[in-house]
């Protein structure tokens, strides 16, 4: 069951956000007592950095020791699957948090502490109090959810997803760490596309994470291997020819302006400058062009562009689009594969030519367009990880966007 089904099932059985006043348990004097002391006592920032701290470690994505921990959470799995699994979670759990007394609040304890990210408790009352608190924020972190500490969308369609389901997740990831760990080097970059996450490793420890932005499905990020090989400083864009057909044709039909507003402009074959009036935007003329932005603030790939040999034209890049990395779902490129902190990046790849974080950010900020050339490549690897774990237990899910894991996929051509 995918999310849009899931949400639709829902509507259709006249699901809501927001349970109706009738349905709700009248309040008397000590619920609202015992409410405003578990508001009091709560501490939600608390709460999500604990969160955070369970699945920030130094531990890879992807390596050795995610085999043998995927392996340690299989074995934890197939008992509780074969006894059942977790139960399904009644619409009544949708739109709950801290705070809130009403029904749904038991069978949202119960699911917690079936997946283990509340202690287990003999007996549960009927509010949400700041163990439940925790444990929704623990149970986002693990699936790479906005630490919100609601049942919201988002984590109403995880904790939906069966048990059995999981359990298939962590069979078939574990299958593809194994066939891409021998590939591993001593220092490496992980673009993991299902958690739009990157990580510099080094000496089998992650030395940076970022959060990213990646192919949305019509428009895949590739799985492959390569080498980062260069950095180009402020660099050009030069809209690729699928762009300029599918969404800058249709933006000038919109809003003549844009080239103009973006700073892009047309060459022919020649190499001569045209004027945007010289094409005719109802037709695909415009693909007969190249279509060249400035390098600044304006452009799509930001301050740098970070290059890898592959033949399906992608990297990685700077991006002047920074609210989305705050997204839950961060599928919204065409290919490339957005950077937050990527400065910090582009610091640790050039760290043998002798850059430091104080000249990545004067060059970024200077708009000079520099092109420099590692002197040792770093090992890059475009991945699809649905399901892994680390050493201290913490198991984590992301969804099967491109569905490979429907498919069953396990092994990529790189």
């Amino acid at each position: 069951m995918n999310r849009r089904s899931l949400l639709r099932s829902m509507a259709l059985a006249g699901a809501s956000a927001v349970l109706p006043p009738s349905m709700a348990r009248a309040e008397s004097i000590w619920d609202m007592f015992a409410r405003n002391r578990v508001l009091r006592e709560a501490d939600p920032a608390g709460a999500s950095a604990a969160a955070q701290a369970l699945i920030e470690t130094t531990e890879p994505i992807l390596s050795y020791d995610t085999a043998y921990n995927l392996q340690l959470a299989i074995s934890q799995y197939e008992p509780f699957v074969a006894a059942g699994g977790w139960e399904d979670v009644p619409r009544e759990v949708y739109g709950l948090r801290l705070g809130n007394d009403r029904e749904g609040v038991i069978a949202l304890k119960r699911r917690l502490m079936s997946s283990g990210d509340m202690p287990f408790a003999e007996r549960v009352d009927n509010i949400v109090d700041q163990v439940t608190d925790a444990a929704i924020r623990t149970f986002q972190a693990r699936h790479g959810l906005r630490l919100t500490g609601e049942v919201d969308e988002a984590t109403f369609y995880a904790m939906a997803v069966p048990a059995s389901t999981r359990l298939n997740q962590l069979y078939l990831n574990l299958q593809r760490v194994t066939n891409m760990a021998p590939n591993l080097s001593e220092r490496y970059v992980v673009v993991n596309i299902p958690a739009a996450t990157i990580e510099a490793v080094e000496g089998g420890y992650v030395v940076q994470r970022h959060t990213a932005v990646v192919g949305r499905v019509e428009r895949a990020t590739p799985i492959l291997a390569s080498k980062v090989h260069q950095i180009n400083f402020n660099p050009y864009w030069h809209v690729p020819k699928s762009i300029i057909r599918n969404d800058l044709i249709k933006y000038m039909n919109e809003d003549p302006e844009y080239l103009t507003k973006f700073r892009i402009h047309i060459y022919d074959g020649k190499g001569q400058e045209i004027s945007p009036t010289q094409i005719n935007w109802q037709t695909d003329e415009a693909v007969n062009y190249m279509f060249r932005q400035e390098p600044g603030a304006e452009n799509s790939m930001g301050h740098c562009k970070i290059n890898f040999h592959n033949p399906y034209d992608v990297y990685l890049h700077d991006t002047p689009t920074k609210s989305l990395f705050g997204e839950n779902a961060r599928f919204h490129s065409s290919g490339c594969v957005r950077v937050e902190g990527v400065n910090q990046l582009v610091t640790w790849l050039l760290r043998d030519n002798g850059w430091d974080l104080s000249r990545v950010d004067s060059t970024f900020a200077s708009n000079e367009r520099i092109d420099e050339a590692l002197k040792n490549p770093v090992p890059i690897h475009t991945t699809y990880i649905t399901a892994w774990a680390n050493r201290q237990g913490t198991v984590s899910f992301r969804d099967d966007v491109y569905q490979f894991d429907a498919q069953g996929k396990v092994a990529f051509e790189a």
